[in-house]
């Protein structure tokens, strides 16, 4: 119980700086809630851009990823995410920072609808994009129920604990907008960045050291392999390269870099994200391996592995703190949200002519409707997801987006390209991840340790398998195939279709 208020008392000092960010609001249209005014300066920006894509998918799935699979866990996502998603924000997030401040942009669907001079494609686009958010705000309210059940020992049920998150976050989120979304994040940036430092200490100071567990696995020949990658084919553990594209291609992503004062804000972010990323998921990776080495952590732990740790390891006090520290992370699905309603109230509610018949305070009020909407849709989701954090995040939500990231980066570099070749894009994407979905639900996963179950093969070749973590596609995530066939229909479609006018491309590209 002693942990159980820890948590409490984290939860109502989370709404409570929520909801006072939002009475220090500068003014009260729909720029000011859904983007801060175009106002987060250097330090906010960075915690709440970091914070806003580590969710619960960074501190409890590459745990529970861990765990299970070993130290490649920290190769798949860690190490090639420090790279690409710094090129990311420096070569498109400072275009979409640069044609917001000139434009008055607020959602990325803006920019596609004035690149390509569409309209209704602009609306197709936010629908695939909005579904394929779905997943990522599902993680959230999962890792809630998940963190505060085991935290209080199982007397918080699943299904509480989800709801309880959820809430807490819909209100901060319905009152304090951007703002107030902007300030949690980074007040939870900050209190997640200390979590991996002292829980690794604790942790190993409670287990007699971590060497002495490494040891145990490198002697159990069923466990040895937990620290090498010698059961991930080089293939698959290369096509987790492809996931980090999906940074530039949330929406929730996109929104936030138009928040930012300044451009060169920017800078700082770039040289600094892969100094958070290896505090962030070193430590996660690295307790979810040295669970193993404890006979008291259950082999269904998955997800809940740190806090199964933190019980075992650490006093009840310092429990609750660290549990905090995890809910921190957890709750990080409050910017999805935030989108959402942005794309809607934008996308849908402005664009079709709403905003000039009910006026701005009806647009923001839709949008705050939109929230909880998108909350409770999200909440009846998670009762019945039957998958990992890391594979209902790495399957449906990454690869889509990892797959919308040529759409991003034709609309910001590329003169030639169409509002057609995004059609094609998008069209592609949504059957995609709608195939993988079908499958996955149709073709029940083989137990943990097993070899891919072929679903498709041509002679000997397996084109499509399905394995215990999930899709693959000629031995690679299902990401990879759907990138490429996404930016090969992007450019064939666009060189066989009429561009925009040239008074368009010149007010992007000059003359």
């Amino acid at each position: 119980m002693t942990a159980t208020v820890f948590v409490a008392v984290y939860l109502a000092a989370v709404l409570y700086i929520g909801i006072f960010a939002f009475r220090g609001r500068r003014g009260s249209g729909a720029e000011d809630f859904f983007l801060a005014g175009r106002s987060l300066g250097g330090f906010v920006f960075l915690f709440s851009l970091f914070g806003t894509h580590m969710t619960a998918f960074a501190i409890l799935g590459a745990s529970g990823h861990a765990f299970q699979n070993g130290i490649v866990t920290y190769g798949l996502m860690a190490s090639s995410s420090a790279l690409v998603v710094p090129l990311l924000y420096l070569f498109l997030g400072t275009r979409i920072w640069a044609l917001g401040k000139k434009h008055g942009f607020m959602t990325p669907v803006q920019i596609f609808r004035d690149r390509w001079e569409c309209g209704h494609i602009g609306t197709v686009i936010f629908a695939v994009q909005a579904v394929l958010l779905i997943p990522y705000i599902i993680i959230g309210v999962m890792g809630g129920g998940t963190a505060i059940r085991a935290i209080s020992g199982g007397f918080v049920p699943y299904w509480l604990g989800g709801l309880v998150v959820a809430l807490v976050v819909m209100s901060y989120v319905f009152f304090g907008g951007m703002r107030g979304t902007a300030w949690v994040n980074t007040f939870q940036t900050l209190l997640f960045l200390s979590f991996g430092t002292i829980a690794i200490v604790v942790i190993g100071y409670g287990m007699g050291g971590f060497p002495a567990a490494m040891e145990q696995l490198l002697a159990d020949p069923a466990k040895a392999h937990l620290l090498s990658r010698e059961r991930i084919p080089p293939l698959y553990f290369l096509s987790y390269t492809f996931i980090p594209l999906s940074a530039i291609a949330f929406p929730h992503i996109g929104i936030f870099c138009l928040t930012a004062n300044k451009m060169s804000q920017f800078r700082r972010t770039v040289i600094l994200y892969p100094v958070c990323l290896l505090a962030i998921w070193l430590p996660c990776v690295f307790l979810g391996v040295a669970a193993n080495a404890v006979p008291e952590v259950p082999q269904t732990a998955r997800d809940a592995v740190l806090l199964h740790l933190l019980s075992l390891y650490s006093p009840e006090w310092l429990a609750g703190i660290l549990g905090a520290g995890i809910m921190a992370a957890v709750m990080a699905s409050d910017s999805q949200i935030l989108a959402l309603s942005t794309m809607f109230t934008e996308d849908v509610f402005a664009y079709y002519g709403h905003k000039e018949r009910f006026g701005e305070a009806a647009q923001v009020f839709t949008g705050r409707m939109f929230v909880v909407l998108v909350t409770a849709i999200s909440y009846a989701v998670a009762q019945r997801a039957p998958a990992s954090i890391f594979e209902i995040a790495s399957q449906y939500a990454f690869s889509g987006f990892a797959a919308m990231s040529p759409v991003v980066a034709a609309a910001l570099l590329w003169r030639g390209s169409t509002k057609w070749g995004a059609l094609a894009s998008t069209l592609w994407i949504a059957s995609a991840v709608f195939g993988v979905a079908w499958l996955q639900s149709a073709i029940p996963a083989p137990p943990p340790g097993s070899p891919p179950v072929p679903v498709w093969t041509v002679g000997e070749s397996v084109l499509i398998a399905r394995g215990t973590a999930g899709t693959s596609v000629f031995g690679m995530l299902p990401a990879v195939a759907m990138t490429l066939v996404s930016a090969l229909l992007m450019g064939v479609v666009s060189v066989l279709t009429p561009k925009p006018a040239q008074t368009t491309i010149a007010r992007y590209f000059g003359a």
